[in-house]
């Protein structure tokens, strides 16, 4: 079985490091996009990843609309999603999850907590 692929989309280039590198030593393997623009063309070219991870606050189009974008493309729409931003208000919670969002991570957040979350999103053969 080949090791489940997530996509990660997060501008800040340690942030998104550090992601890249929890998932890689978690046994899985990670696509790390900076912006809602290409994410979009990643989404809109390539096939599902096993899952998510993306951030609210992005460059070109936020992490709601690539959020948006995922669920109407009917390959990558029961991908889970993860949104792991600072963005923490009830008000972003609910916005997500109205969009079909699986998770909601609040930065900072505890990397052993974050990837445990990951997994539990993966399919039990993954």
């Amino acid at each position: 079985m080949n090791p489940a692929t997530i996509l990660v989309i997060e501008d800040d280039d340690n942030v998104a490091q550090l992601l890249g590198h929890l998932l890689r030593r978690a046994g899985l393997v990670p696509v790390l996009l900076a912006d809602g623009r290409a994410a979009e063309e990643h989404v809109s070219t390539q096939p599902p990843a096993a899952a998510v991870v993306l951030d609210v606050m992005l460059p070109y189009r936020d992490g709601f609309m690539v959020a948006a974008s995922i669920r109407a493309n009917p390959r990558w729409r029961t991908v889970p999603i993860v949104m792991l931003t600072a963005k923490s208000l009830e008000a972003d919670v609910e916005r997500g999850r109205a969009l079909g969002v699986s998770d909601y991570v609040v930065k900072p957040f505890h990397p052993s907590a974050f990837v445990d979350r990951i997994k539990s999103l993966l399919p039990p053969d993954r």
